[in-house]
């Protein structure tokens, strides 16, 4: 076999195949052997009709055509090792010449991962917010814990904002009573905002027995996105009575013995969570400026299954669960079509640019992902999917989704180092020193890194 590389861009080729007739004997082989167990002969057994019967009563031509078929991945395979390409996708493939006993010439096109030069990245600056946790915050930290252990008494007044009130409601579109439109016995915080728009205004006011009808959109159900008439009887006020801002309280909501230390030990979770925050906003910064230093050409067949893929999981598994289609979807938003489009391109291109530049990182700086590596990330999969390790690490197994998983750590830590060899600084002009996480910073990393490139499909 002969093989020749044509650049057509700098993401495709076309690869020109010329394979000697001999090397055919075994595809040859084994068309004959198929069809042998496919057809009947009169006057012969099953599987032992000669070449030369199936020659005239079937046509060598069909023979030619089951042996090209089952010959023409394995010279492909061939020749895109010999050439040291990394196809993306299927390739074109087109027969230009097929004389039986002499030779089978075939073209090839495919996208290719592009070369990509990663430049000097050791003078990346940029700022992230100042690890900050101010007396407001830990209040307000302090409250939400204390608002989990409120407790509620029924009262005989109107309703008013913070009450919890019990409704029952009915829900119409043009006159009709939705199948799954009537709720019975629903508690509600007035002002909480996690029912329906409308409900605040019409039950504030209400005694129990007091009822009210107004007009709100439906967010979910079989009327979602419509206008309907919903009709809210309260059939309970109570007050939420909040426990005393005490050394009790803190006994009641924590290990803690005091006030003090209760509030002492939310200063020191909120800034740990500023300082995940600050890291996961480092990796994001850094990684623009890194793709505003590479050029990556981007090919145009996978860009186009990019974004169809993207546009196919949100309009079937996002909004599908929410009830909405695509054109309600960009109504909420107050986006055109247009809009919608180009920021889905816009977003396609840096997943796509992503991985390329962090699996080219990977190679140059040799990175390997270990056994210890991979059961973390499986398990932090594992636990976002909502399923046990154990099934997550079955279905990855049985999908033969590991070299996936795998090449996510890698870019998570192809990424890392990056980050490392940056300089980062606060707002208030501080270095600020990763070095303090850097046992989360690859997972971290790992997280950043899935965000942005979010899987482009790929061959």
């Amino acid at each position: 076999m002969k093989s020749a590389v044509e650049t057509l861009n700098p993401t495709r080729v076309r690869l020109s195949i010329e394979v000697p007739f001999e090397e055919l004997k075994d595809s040859l082989d084994a068309a004959y052997k198929k069809i042998n167990q496919q057809v009947t002969v009169k006057g012969f057994r099953k599987g032992k009709i000669p070449a030369r019967v199936i020659d005239q009563r079937f046509g060598r031509g069909a023979v030619l055509e089951e042996a090209v078929n089952d010959a023409l991945p394995k010279f492909y395979t061939d020749a895109v090792n010999e050439a040291e390409l990394n196809p993306l996708g299927q390739p074109e493939v087109d027969i230009t010449e097929l004389k039986d006993g002499e030779t089978l010439n075939f073209t090839a096109e495919v996208d290719i991962r592009p070369t990509i030069e990663i430049p000097d990245y050791s003078g990346i600056e940029v700022e992230v917010d100042a690890v900050e946790v101010s007396e407001e915050d830990i209040d307000k930290s302090v409250e939400q814990l204390r608002e989990r252990f409120a407790s509620t008494s029924p009262v005989e007044r109107a309703a008013a904002d913070g009450d919890v009130v019990t409704l029952d409601l009915e829900a119409k579109v043009d006159g009709e009573v939705l199948e799954d439109g009537v709720a019975e016995g629903v508690s509600y915080t007035i002002g909480s905002g996690e029912l329906l728009d409308g409900v605040d205004e019409a039950v504030t006011g209400l005694e129990a027995g007091g009822e009210a009808t107004f007009a709100s959109e439906l967010k979910g159900g079989s009327g979602a996105g419509q206008e309907a008439q919903v009709t809210v009887k309260v059939t309970q006020v109570a007050a939420r009575e909040l426990p005393a801002l005490d050394d009790e309280f803190a006994q009641l909501a924590s290990e803690f013995d005091t006030l003090e230390e209760l509030r002492a030990d939310s200063r020191k979770r909120l800034e740990n969570m500023k300082q995940y925050d600050q890291a996961t906003q480092a990796q994001e910064r850094v990684l623009e400026k890194l793709l505003e230093l590479v050029e990556v050409p981007v090919p145009e067949k996978l860009l186009e299954d990019e974004i169809n893929t993207r546009k196919h999981n949100l309009e079937h598994h996002q909004l599908g669960q929410m009830g909405l289609d695509l054109d309600k979807y960009l109504e909420i938003q107050g986006k055109t079509a247009e809009e919608f489009d180009a920021e889905t391109k816009e977003a396609a291109v840096k997943g796509i640019k992503t991985q390329f530049v962090l699996d080219e990182l990977v190679n140059k700086e040799k990175l390997n992902v270990n056994q210890e590596e991979l059961t973390e990330h499986l398990m932090r999969r594992a636990a976002s999917s909502g399923m046990s390790p154990d099934q997550f690490a079955q279905a990855v197994v049985e999908g033969g989704q590991v070299p996936l998983l795998v090449g996510e750590v890698a870019r998570g830590k192809a990424l890392a180092v990056v980050v490392e060899a940056a300089t980062v600084k606060d707002t208030n002009g501080e270095i600020v020193d990763l070095e303090d996480e850097e046992d989360d910073a690859a997972e971290t990393a790992t997280e950043t890194a899935e965000a942005a490139a979010e899987e482009p499909t790929e061959a």
